[in-house]
C-alpha cells in the first residue's frame, strides 16, 4: 500500500494528505470537497466495513431505489485518482488516532451515529423488543446483524416513533413480500418477509400530528400500499388543516410539510376500511411506559398524553394495554465516543467550531476535524451532509493557508500508515476487493432473476466475495 500520488502546490509546497474516517455520505462529500477545492490534496477514506457508502447502503429502505442511486454518485468520488478506499479499519482497533495524526496533515472524523436511543421503560430488554435501527440494518443486509434476528412470527407490531425511519419500518412490515423481489434485500430477509405473520402495525407517537417529523411524501406512500388499511387516532380537530389543536408552544400556523401531513392523515381518517389482510394504525398522543411479557413481549402499556409548553407532551394517568408481540423503538440515534477524541456526552457530538474539533478548554485541536451527525447531531437528510462537509473543508483549508495559526504536522520520523498497519498484522480492504463484492451481488441478482443487485448476507460471504483475508498483511 503505497502513498497516493499528489501534485505539489503551485508554490512548490508539499502535498496535503488527509484521512477521512468513515465512508458514508458525510465522509465522501468531504473527500469530494477536498479534491475539488485543492489540487494538492490526496485523501484516504477509512472504513470499518469492507463496503462503502454507510447509511446509503445500510440505512435506506430497499423500496426507495431513487435514494439508493446516490451510491452511484458517491462511487465516482471513490474512483477519483486522489481518493483511496481503505476498508476493514476500525478507529480504536486496527488503527488509532495517534497513528493517523503521525501520518496525515489532517484527520476528519465522519463516523455518524451508530447507536439507537432507548425508551428507558421496564421490559425494554425482553426478547421481542428491539431497536428499529437494527431492523433497518437487518433488511439492508448489514453484516453486524444476524440474518435470523427477525423471524416475523409476531401478528401485531408496535413501532415507537414519528419520523421517516418509523414509516420505513412500518411500510416494510406491511408491504407484500412480492414487492421486494426486485430489490436488493438479501435472500434470508426476502424469505422472512414472505413467511411473515404480521397482520397489524401500530405507529405510536407521544405527541400530535403537527409535531410528527414525517415527510409528506413518505407518509403518503404508506397509505398507497396494496391490501393495507390505514387508520388514524388523533384528537378532535387536529386534522382540519388549520392551526392544530394541542399545538402548545408550536408555530402560530403549520408549515407546508405539516399542512401536507395533516391532509394525508385526514384522508386516511375519512377512509372506509377495505378489509385488507394487513392494517396500519397511526396513534398520536400516547407514550410507552412499560413493555409487558413473561419471557417474551406480549403487550405494550401506553399512557395517554396531552400537550404542554413548549411543544412537549405530558402524561394524563390514563393507560391502555396494546397486545403486540414485537416492539421496535425508533426514537433517534446517538453518536458514540471515539478513542482519544473529545466528546460531549449530553449532546452526543464532538465539540467543534465550524468542523474544527475543540478541546475541553474550547481551543481547536490542530489537524482534527469532524463532519456529519458526529458534528451536528442526527438530523437532516442525506444531502444535508454536502453543505456540512463543505463548511468543515473550508475550515481545514483555511487552517493550512499562509499566515494561519500553526497547523498540525505529521511526524517526519513516523513510518507510513501501511507499515504501521503491517506491524499490527493488518491489511486494509482495497477498493478492488470492494468491487469484488459489488460484482458478486450483481451476479447473484442475475442468477436469481431479482433485479440489479442482491446483497450478500454476513461477514463470511463478504470476505469470500472480496477475496480479502482479515488480518493478513502484505
Amino acid at each position: 500500500m503505497t502513498a497516493l500520488p499528489c501534485p505539489p502546490r503551485a508554490q512548490g509546497a508539499p502535498c496535503l494528505r488527509v484521512a477521512v474516517v468513515g465512508s458514508g455520505p458525510a465522509g465522501l462529500y468531504t473527500a469530494e470537497a477536498l479534491v475539488q477545492q485543492a489540487a494538492y490534496v490526496a485523501v484516504d477514506v477509512l472504513e470499518r466495513l469492507p463496503t462503502p457508502y454507510g447509511l446509503v447502503r445500510y440505512g435506506v429502505a430497499p423500496d426507495h431505489p431513487s435514494i439508493r442511486s446516490i451510491a452511484d454518485y458517491l462511487r465516482r468520488v471513490l474512483e477519483h485518482p486522489r481518493v483511496r478506499f481503505l476498508g476493514g479499519l476500525r478507529l480504536g482497533g486496527e488503527v488509532t488516532r495517534e497513528m493517523l495524526l503521525s501520518c496525515y496533515d489532517a484527520v476528519v472524523y465522519a463516523t455518524g451515529a451508530a447507536r439507537d436511543r432507548t425508551l428507558g421503560v421496564p421490559g425494554e430488554d425482553l426478547p421481542g423488543s428491539a431497536a428499529a435501527a437494527d431492523f433497518v440494518r437487518w433488511y439492508c443486509g448489514h453484516p453486524d446483524v444476524d440474518p435470523a434476528m427477525f423471524g416475523l412470527g409476531a401478528r401485531a407490531v408496535a413501532v415507537i416513533g414519528a419520523g421517516n425511519v418509523a414509516l420505513d419500518v412500518a411500510r416494510v412490515l406491511a408491504r407484500p413480500a412480492a414487492d421486494f423481489g426486485a430489490t436488493d434485500v438479501p435472500e434470508p430477509v426476502l424469505a422472512a418477509l414472505a413467511a411473515s405473520r404480521v397482520e397489524e402495525v401500530h405507529v405510536i407517537s407521544r405527541r400530535g400530528p403537527a409535531q410528527a417529523r414525517f415527510t409528506t411524501r413518505e407518509l403518503r406512500e404508506l397509505g398507497e400500499l396494496p391490501g393495507v388499511d390505514v387508520t388514524v387516532e388523533a384528537a378532535r380537530g387536529e386534522l382540519d388543516g388549520d392551526a392544530p389543536a394541542g399545538d402548545a408552544g408550536g408555530p402560530a400556523a403549520p408549515d407546508r410539510r405539516v399542512r401536507g401531513n395533516l391532509a394525508v392523515l385526514a384522508d386516511w381518517a375519512g377512509r372506509e376500511r377495505r378489509g385488507g389482510p394487513r392494517r396500519v394504525s397511526v396513534r398520536f398522543w400516547r407514550r410507552p411506559v412499560e413493555i409487558l411479557g413473561t419471557g417474551r413481549v406480549s403487550a405494550l402499556r401506553l399512557e395517554r398524553t396531552v400537550p404542554a409548553e413548549p411543544g412537549r407532551a405530558v402524561g394524563t394517568g390514563v393507560y391502555e394495554v396494546l397486545p403486540v408481540q414485537l416492539v421496535l423503538r425508533s426514537v433517534g440515534y446517538r453518536s458514540v465516543p471515539l478513542a482519544g477524541v473529545p466528546f460531549d456526552a449530553r449532546r452526543a457530538v464532538v465539540p467543534n467550531a465550524e468542523g474544527r474539533v475543540l478541546d475541553a478548554d474550547g481551543r481547536p485541536r490542530p489537524g482534527e476535524y469532524v463532519v456529519g451527525w458526529l458534528k451536528r447531531g442526527p438530523f437532516g437528510v442525506i444531502g444535508t451532509n454536502r453543505a456540512d462537509a463543505a463548511q468543515t473543508v473550508r475550515a481545514l483549508l483555511a487552517d493550512r493557508a499562509p499566515g494561519a495559526v500553526p497547523a498540525h504536522r505529521p511526524d517526519p520520523a513516523a513510518p507510513p500508515l501501511a507499515d504501521q498497519l503491517a506491524a499490527r498484522g493488518v491489511r486494509p480492504v482495497t477498493y478492488a476487493e470492494w468491487l469484488g463484492i459489488d460484482e458478486s451481488e450483481h451476479r447473484s441478482a442475475a442468477a436469481l432473476g431479482r433485479g440489479d443487485r442482491v446483497k450478500l448476507s454476513g461477514w463470511e460471504a463478504l470476505n469470500t466475495a472480496s477475496g480479502h483475508r482479515p488480518g493478513a498483511a502484505r
